[in-house]
């Protein structure tokens, strides 16, 4: 006879997936189960987290809501598949090995910052761990950068040739202990270590050499002006003090990076707002277990040499986020640049070996470990605009997070664009997203490309039934696909943004996708640039693009924005024009005969001409520093005054704009005035266009749109005329982010939708 109180008694099974191994997510369950008297199991699965549960329904239910709303902070849930059974009878409730089935849909999860915890530790003088550089638990530590294959057990990382010590071997198996099942476990009996070489001249596996010595040496040649490599959490970074403009001018001449901008990392949150102005928001992402470079405004205060941001209006600035970096922040309690460990152009170096052999001609001294890095994983760069994070570069902290569909997706393999690279996979109801690989000019950097591929694939066990790619068939990413064995499909650049926006906000129905970036090529061979999209689903249609115009030396151009303002000049004023402008015969030639003169529709151009026409800049040093001058220069000035941009039929015509600006620049106009009358001429054209189409939402993509003055005032004028604006908040408007759009749509053109 069955116990009246087993009559209430049911059993509930559910599949959690998301990011969800490596984040304490089972000794959670395990400690919400018991607490409610619940019996059963949970374990890790290739799909995520496998919960079978029993009790009675009211537990039950408290125990979904403890699952909803209590959940370790890191994980994210894409989704819980939930089914109730009948009861088997449990007894005692307990954590299971991993299943090693077949599916391959669970999230892997980023690294993540040192925990509050583990840093208390890494300062007591009187933990075991105290001054452990490699000190981790399950909320916090390395995962994207060590794990090789999934479920996430330790044997599928770079750490299995750390066998544990007895101590760290009881935390691991203890459920109620914070450390359980954390795959990185370890502490200075048993697991990695770090030794100091200098280069040309390497100390062995530095088995002598304290962790205390070896950083308190990087803190003597960083006070000494010299440059540390240092091995980090995916990759090797360079450093300099960066209150030394000398030092600072050594590493630029040394990594061939003659003005773009470094980043920071500062050793608290209080140095940061000595130097910066922070936001709360700010404030929030930068103390994130993300911990990506934040964008800040400076607020004047000297101390940081000038060319470390080089004309950039931001500083970008991180804080230590592992316990290597709180460590030498301690003995070097000052703003450090903190840079990828490579030479521009080149991928990050992981291996000890290549980082001696491609990092010896820079750094003064290398701090290296023994742990094995798994991929290259920059630094994630993030901005902070209307009050929410936008990542303009996706890598630590971020990648390799997927997007959820919501609806199934057949086999896709994305290779994204040619500059800021990212690859993309469409698993199930799912687009996972690799980590930032960065520009395919070089072959090292195809090879990381490559590899990536071969990474990504391999941890999922997927096989791509087709490959997306872009049109441009000069982009080393359409090269590797048109040999690649599979069916291939081309997607439109522009479009491709709009659809990464739709994506990651799972806009229903149809859209306004406006596309503004640098370059991309065009379905009429043109280089667009300029686009609007009316959009649904997979289907699209061009309802509106700016005025085309030449660029004068094709590439040349796009560094130059004094070409695309004479080609402007040309059109508006002819030969006399630009004769007034620049003395360039040859460049007269080029233009009347179109010789070497490509078509562009593009808005980023028009950027380049607007800020050379104002003074501001003539030439670009790195992608996008015109433009970002000219958005400088709106800081001084507020107003609501705009240049005249004509809008019929499909074009935007920016003849009465340019022949406005002529006009204020012969009337000695200042700049910032020209660059805000400039921006709202674009604003106002959105609203115009959206205003004509038959719909209520807008998505906003391409690399236009990390201009923060445009971001805002477009979204201003759009919301107030009712219409629902969506930007990029987890994917980049840049480039990094079109192989989320390739991949989304060509699944979807694939199933025919």
């Amino acid at each position: 006879m069955i116990p009246v109180g087993e009559l209430n008694r049911e059993r509930l099974k559910l599949t959690i997936r998301g990011a969800v191994q490596g984040v304490g997510f089972r000794p959670f369950v395990y400690h919400l189960a018991t607490q409610l008297g619940l019996t059963g199991w949970v374990r890790n699965s290739s799909a995520g987290v496998v919960i079978e549960v029993e009790g009675p329904r009211l537990e039950l239910d408290h125990f979904l809501e403890g699952l909803e709303f209590g959940r370790p902070a890191a994980a994210a849930v894409l989704g819980t598949e939930t089914a109730w059974l009948v009861p088997t009878g449990f007894e005692g409730f307990e954590i299971m090995p991993s299943d090693q089935g077949a599916d391959k849909t669970a999230a892997v999860l980023p690294d993540l910052g040192t925990c509050s915890n583990c840093l208390a530790e890494l300062f007591d003088p009187t933990d075991r761990r105290y001054a452990y550089a490699f000190t981790n638990c399950t909320h916090c530590g390395p995962r994207f950068t060590i794990i090789e294959d999934i479920p996430y057990d330790r044997s599928r990382t770079s750490m299995r040739g750390f066998a544990m010590c007895p101590d760290c071997e009881r935390e691991y198996r203890d459920p109620t202990n914070r450390r359980f099942h954390a795959q990185p476990n370890a502490c200075g009996r048993c697991g990695p270590h770090l030794w100091i070489e200098k280069p040309g001249d390497p100390s062995g596996d530095g088995s002598n050499i304290t962790t205390g010595t070896a950083l308190s040496e990087a803190a003597n040649v960083l006070r000494q002006g010299g440059i540390v490599a240092l091995k980090g959490i995916g990759g090797f970074q360079l450093m300099v003090d960066a209150r030394q403009p000398e030092a600072v001018g050594r590493l630029r001449k040394r990594k061939h990076r003659d003005a773009k901008p470094f980043a920071l990392m500062m050793p608290s949150l209080e140095v940061v707002r000595q130097f910066c102005q922070v936001s709360t928001e700010e404030e929030c992402v930068l103390k994130s277990a993300s911990a990506p470079i934040v964008l800040l405004k400076p607020n004047g205060t000297p101390g940081v040499a000038g060319n470390v941001a080089s004309g950039s209006p931001y500083l970008g600035v991180m804080l230590p986020y592992s316990p290597l970096h709180h460590l030498l922040m301690k003995e070097f309690p000052f703003p450090v640049v903190a840079t990828s460990g490579n030479l521009s152009d080149e991928p990050i170096a992981i291996k000890n070996e290549e980082a001696r052999a491609r990092l010896g001609g820079i750094a003064d001294l290398m701090v290296v470990h023994n742990r094995p890095i798994s991929r290259p994983c920059d630094d994630s760069i993030v901005r902070v605009v209307r009050c929410q994070q936008s990542v303009m570069r996706r890598a630590r902290g971020y990648a390799p997070l997927p997007v959820f569909i919501g609806a199934d997706l057949p086999p896709v393999l994305a290779v994204g664009g040619h500059l800021k690279n990212t690859i993309a996979i469409a698993v199930g109801q799912q687009v996972i997203l690799s980590q930032h690989i960065g520009d395919l000019d070089t072959v090292e950097a195809r090879r990381v490309f490559e590899r990536a591929i071969e990474d990504l694939c391999r941890i999922y066990k997927f096989e791509p039934q087709l490959v997306a790619h872009d049109l441009h068939p000069d982009y080393a990413s359409t090269q590797w696909a048109s040999i690649a064995g599979l069916p291939e499909m081309g997607i439109q650049h522009h479009q491709a943004h709009v659809a990464a926006c739709a994506a990651e906000n799972r806009i229903q129905g149809p859209y306004l996708g406006v596309s503004w970036d640098g370059t991309g090529y065009g379905l009429d061979g043109v280089i667009w640039g300029g686009e609007f999209f009316l959009a649904d689903g997979a289907r699209f249609e061009r309802v509106a693009h700016l005025r085309p115009f030449r660029l004068p030396g094709g590439d040349s151009a796009i560094r130059q924005g004094w070409r695309a303002a004479a080609s402007l000049l040309w059109e508006t004023g002819g030969r006399e024009a630009v004769l007034r402008f620049r003395n360039q015969p040859v460049l007269l030639q080029m233009l009347d005969r179109g010789v070497n003169s490509p078509w562009t529709t593009s808005v980023g151009r028009l950027f380049d001409a607007v800020a050379s026409l104002a003074g501001i800049a003539d030439v670009s040093l790195f992608e996008g520093q015109a433009a970002m001058q000219l958005e400088r220069a709106t800081d001084s000035i507020t107003t609501d005054e705009s240049y005249p941009l004509a809008f019929e039929g499909s074009i935007g015509d920016w003849q009465p704009l340019i022949e406005a600006v002529q006009r204020d620049v012969r009337r000695r106009e200042s700049p910032a005035v020209i660059a805000a009358r400039f921006h709202n001429a674009l604003t106002d054209w959105i609203l115009t266009v959206a205003e004509q189409v038959a719909t209520s939402q807008v998505a906003l993509s391409g690399g236009v749109f990390q201009n923060r003055y445009l971001v805002d005032r477009s979204v201003a004028l759009l919301e107030a005329r009712g219409f629902r604006v969506y930007t990029h908040r987890r994917v980049p408007t840049n480039d990094g982010g079109i192989a989320l759009g390739q991949a989304l749509l060509a699944a979807y053109r694939a199933k025919g939708d």
